[in-house]
């Protein structure tokens, strides 16, 4: 990534106080605009500890500032480019590229997919987005799951069929113009190259998904995910992190005296695809279903998203890739979506320091 500019937060920082003489416009009428936390943009306005916007957001910006009819509305608004003017198209083009130069020009980092504030589930256009699910182990299926039968349904394949339809449909919404499919990593039927090389999200932990397991090898993280063992024995299974100093640290989940899940484990991991560096690979992972549900719903149930996000906004914003293992409390036997502005939610944050 590019090395955060002072330059360009004082930039675009007079660009919100001094574009428009008689027009006020405060962060959080700019961070609404753009779809971000007042927090964030705040820090892109930082100049003794700048934060460096993504370019796609020094596009809005330059867009934004191209015309005073961002202003105009009551609620503040980046028009849709196609929509400016000559002169304003001109402007545009002219602010951009002060604005790009200023972050660093155009340097292979800018062409490397980066973190995607204000929403992590939301895409740049006309780039397809692979999920990739776990299968159920055969002995464990229902005869629907079987193509022979006559109510055959693929869903009775996946291993988390909850967080799939969560997180599908979500996506989906947040780009409606995106291609977005899933499949279960099934060695007899393996992906094709594109879909490798897209942004992908892997559900399920090292047991039952192969992509999952292969990809932990692949990712910067320091992170790795301890089996559960085959069924009938004790191994519970568990995350654990090798720390900068060489040591170890493990967490488990936790059950009750009568041996019912009583608190998951989950990773959530977002970084840097690496069989492609201008896409992205995005973890959802639990020892259980309800823990990759839980790192699912994290930044999509709607009591928690915004929270959770803010979070991720004022914490890792300027790095390319990050993790958070994190507890989901189960309740009644019922899967707690996490809150990640709770430290005793939070076992374990990669980077440890920001």
């Amino acid at each position: 990534m590019s090395q955060p500019s002072p330059a360009l937060a004082g930039r675009l920082r007079a660009l919100r106080k001094e574009s428009w003489p008689g027009v006020l416009i405060t962060q959080r009428q700019l961070a609404d605009a753009f779809g971000v936390s007042t927090g964030l943009l705040s820090a892109w306005e930082n100049t003794s500890k700048p934060v460096s916007p993504p370019p796609f957001r020094l596009d809005a910006y330059a867009t934004f500032f191209a015309t005073r009819r961002s202003v105009e509305e009551h609620e503040f608004r980046v028009l849709p480019a196609d929509q400016l003017t000559d002169e304003e198209q001109r402007r545009r083009r002219d602010l951009l590229a002060e604005l790009t130069d200023l972050r660093g020009g155009t340097s292979e980092a800018t062409d490397t997919a980066e973190f995607a504030p204000g929403n992590l589930w939301r895409f740049p256009p006309n780039e397809d987005v692979v999920i990739i699910g776990s299968e159920l182990p055969e002995d464990m299926r229902i005869e629907y799951a079987d193509p022979a039968s006559p109510d055959y349904a693929r869903l009775f394949a996946y291993a988390d069929p909850d967080a799939l339809i969560e997180l599908y449909g979500h996506i989906r919404a947040c780009n409606p113009s995106t291609n977005v499919a899933f499949r279960t990593a099934n060695p007899r039927a393996p992906l094709r190259p594109k879909e490798y090389t897209a942004h992908l999200v892997l559900l399920g932990g090292v047991d039952w998904n192969p992509q999952t397991r292969d990809m932990m090898h692949r990712i910067d993280a320091p992170v790795r995910q301890i089996g559960r063992g085959k069924p009938g024995e004790d191994e519970l299974g568990g995350f654990e992190v090798t720390h900068a100093d060489g040591t170890t640290e493990r967490f488990d989940t936790r059950v009750s005296p009568e041996g019912t899940l009583i608190e998951d484990i989950a990773l959530f991991y977002h970084g840097v695809n690496p069989l492609n560096r201008r896409r992205t690979v995005t973890v959802c992972n639990g020892m259980y279903g309800r823990g990759t549900l839980g790192a699912v719903r994290a930044l999509t149930d709607p009591r928690f998203r915004d929270r959770n996000q803010a979070y991720l906004d004022a914490r890792f914003a300027s790095t390319a890739s990050f993790s958070i293992i994190c507890r989901v409390p189960i309740f009644n036997n019922q899967g707690l979506t996490p809150d990640w502005t709770l430290a005793d939610h939070r076992l374990h944050e990669w980077p440890e320091t920001s």
